[in-house]
């Protein structure tokens, strides 16, 4: 897998520290940021997949996965808020998908994946430990601020109902390891994985790149993801288009599952 040279969470030591200098810059960087990035960086659908009927593969059973949208990145005080994922979009594209996957009859799974960047209880390997440990290395944060860092944001938590899953990753870039997840699919018979989530380069292409290989049909939704920084969207948006899943907005997807028959 190619992975960013700078890791996803190399920089959230200095992350949770980050102060604004002025709400002309902070407009200023979130009009940039929004001109770059989310629906924009969204590409046109590969030819492979314009031979598709992605109606018809939107209504076949179906998990709806959530990964990694957690407090950490969303809230103030989390140790990747300095991202401002909340200011670029994802959250309310990941409700508009949640919601209406939740109307269609055919989506019998719901999966909310949370992502810890505490990880000091588990098992590691050499590379592991020291990459682990640069994403807090400085950070004093006591045991309710870690475990809150890690919850499921406010948003996300109110669309939550008896039957969902609800577990962490434990790999470096997938939830297909060492979690409930295959078992879960396998038994719900599903075909089709829309993916949402955070981050675009890191876990859902993983996750994208996983449920290829284990034969699943995944949709990434380009505007309810984000990478660390806007100006990677585009690059890691086509790369997955091009190779892994088709990547479609929203708003597309809510029109798809609208016209299933």
């Amino acid at each position: 897998m190619n992975l960013p040279v700078t890791s996803r969470r190399q920089a959230l030591a200095g992350a949770a520290v980050v102060v604004a200098t002025s709400a002309f810059v902070a407009n200023e960087n979130a009009s940039a940021a929004a001109s770059l990035g989310g629906i924009n960086a969204i590409p046109e659908l590969a030819s492979h997949w314009k031979e598709l009927d992605l109606v018809e593969i939107l209504s076949r059973p179906a998990a709806f996965m959530s990964v990694s949208q957690n407090k950490s990145l969303y809230d103030p005080g989390g140790v990747q808020a300095g991202e401002k994922h909340r200011e670029r979009g994802s959250l309310p594209a990941t409700v508009k998908v949640a919601t209406a996957a939740r109307k269609a009859a055919n989506f019998k799974s719901f999966n909310w994946i949370g992502y810890e960047v505490f990880r000091e209880s588990y098992p590691q390997t050499d590379f592991d430990r020291v990459q682990y440990g640069s994403w807090v290395k400085g950070l004093n944060f006591t045991p309710e601020m870690k475990k809150r860092d890690g919850e499921l944001v406010g948003e996300l938590r109110a669309l939550v109902q008896p039957g969902d899953n609800e577990f962490n990753e434990l790999a470096l870039q997938t939830a297909f390891a060492g979690t409930q997840l295959p078992l879960e699919l396998s038994r719900k018979r599903i075909q089709t994985i829309v993916l949402t989530g955070i981050h675009l380069d890191w876990c859902i292409e993983g996750n994208a790149r996983a449920a290829r290989d284990a034969g699943y049909l995944p949709i990434v939704i380009g505007d309810a993801c984000a990478c660390q920084k806007p100006e990677q969207e585009a690059a890691a948006m086509e790369r997955i288009n091009n190779f892994f899943a088709p990547v479609i907005s929203s708003d597309r997807f809510v029109e798809l599952i609208s016209r299933k028959a």
